[in-house]
């Protein structure tokens, strides 16, 4: 059967029933479940759709990682537009070769809380394939989303990551997808904080200027949000978001509270701060299985500083504009040092942008004597900046248009 199992996967079938009815081989005609309807299934509704096996104990996943699956692949916007083109199919495993009391619980009230598709009697699922499941398709202990395409072929092994950072926008979740929406993306808020909650997305689609920032330390906090809103208060228009940090803990909570009591600035809540890392956690290892590296892939690199940012720090800020990729990112006594410089940085928004006005006022001015004569060529394609600097004396440059003639004989 193993051998048969191999061999099924690396034929090409006109459709995905004969691998399904391989996979969850059943005594009757029915074999599935609509948790969210309880109405029992065949194979034959997964008939010419994406199918994604999402393999897992019983247990599943914590409540958190849940809800955000649930929202990016169930609730997403685009899923509507997909007219049912795939469905997620439940494979519960348990930990030992017999199903302990606990998990059976766990299982009975998860099947009929989720809105996807299950085994109706996972406790018959063949030993082979579970060994087949384990050993072909490496699961350990953390769920797995295998993908089959509408002939039955795998196209995934682990799409579960990319699932949860764009939801039904990852269609067919395909590795090749997954390699061409990474080339769509950029190092920005959009990227960061796609729907997480739905008033940030209004501020990053609105091309504000944003303040996301993260702390465990309450005076920190208060210190840091005082600060803010004296500039605010001067006149700068910007937002402000917390967003904890990667370990979200009970003072995490308490400092959410905090804000929302004493009105300090906005905040995600406390199970949204839980969705943001865990949807920058899949972002890392969705760069990583693609065999990315941080010295050449920048929002890996940028990803992987901002996910160890504020361990031995009491705080820490990301700013920028919405869609913007120019983002400046401080971190302990620097951000109070910046604030503390708001004069000087504050007049160059309107020119260098928010970003550029803080990065240009606390990098060290070299001492120039003479008049800038550097210059910079930008090609059209990299697009035109409103406004760039020089690197070297950080002055802002003046804008000529340069045109290029081919004279073809």
């Amino acid at each position: 059967m193993h051998k048969k199992l191999l061999s099924l996967f690396k034929e090409p079938h006109m459709d995905n029933q004969e691998v399904l009815d391989m996979l969850v081989a059943s005594i009757d005609n029915f074999p599935l479940t609509d948790c969210s309807t309880k109405a029992k299934i065949g194979l034959s509704d997964l008939k010419n759709k994406v199918v994604l096996l999402l393999v897992s104990n019983p247990e599943l996943l914590p409540i958190e990682v849940l809800l955000l699956l649930v929202q990016q692949m169930h609730d997403h916007p685009q899923r509507l537009t997909l007219e049912g083109r795939y469905e997620v199919l439940w494979i519960p495993i348990p930990t030992s070769d017999t199903w302990t009391y606990t998990e059976e619980q766990i299982y009975e009230f998860l099947s009929k809380s989720l809105p996807w598709y299950t085994i109706r009697q996972p406790r018959s699922l063949h030993p082979i394939v579970v060994k087949f499941i384990q050993q072909e398709w490496n699961f350990k202990q953390d769920p797995i989303m295998v993908v089959l395409d509408s002939q039955g072929k795998n196209t995934n092994s682990n799409a579960f990551d990319m699932a949860m950072v764009w939801g039904a926008r990852a269609y067919p979740f395909s590795i090749a997808r997954e390699n061409e929406l990474w080339g769509e993306e950029t190092w920005n808020f959009q990227l960061l904080l796609d729907r997480i909650d739905p008033l940030v997305a209004k501020w990053v689609e609105e091309d504000q200027n944003l303040c996301v920032y993260g702390s465990n330390n309450i005076d920190w906090t208060k210190e840091f949000t005082d600060k803010i809103r004296d500039i605010i208060n001067s006149g700068l228009q910007l937002k402000m978001v917390y967003v904890g940090n990667k370990i979200p803990s009970e003072q995490i909570r308490s400092i959410v509270a905090t804000i929302r009591d004493e009105k300090l600035t906005g905040s995600l809540t406390f199970t949204k701060i839980k969705f943001f890392w865990h949807r920058l956690d899949s972002m890392r290892r969705s760069k990583l299985r693609l065999g990315c590296t941080d010295d050449k892939d920048q929002i890996l690199k940028q990803l992987l500083e901002l996910m160890d940012t504020g361990e031995n720090e009491k705080g820490w800020v990301l700013i920028g504009r919405g869609s913007s990729t120019d983002m400046v990112r401080l971190q302990g006594r620097k951000v109070m040092e910046c604030l503390d410089l708001f004069p000087e940085w504050g007049e160059n928004v309107a020119v260098l942008g928010l970003a550029g006005a803080i990065r240009t006022a606390i990098e060290p001015k070299p001492v120039v004597a003479e008049p800038c004569h550097h210059s910079d060529i930008i090609p059209f394609v990299d697009g035109l900046k409103e406004t760039v600097t020089c690197a070297k004396c950080k002055r802002t440059l003046e804008k000529f248009v340069v045109y290029e003639c081919n004279v073809v004989k």
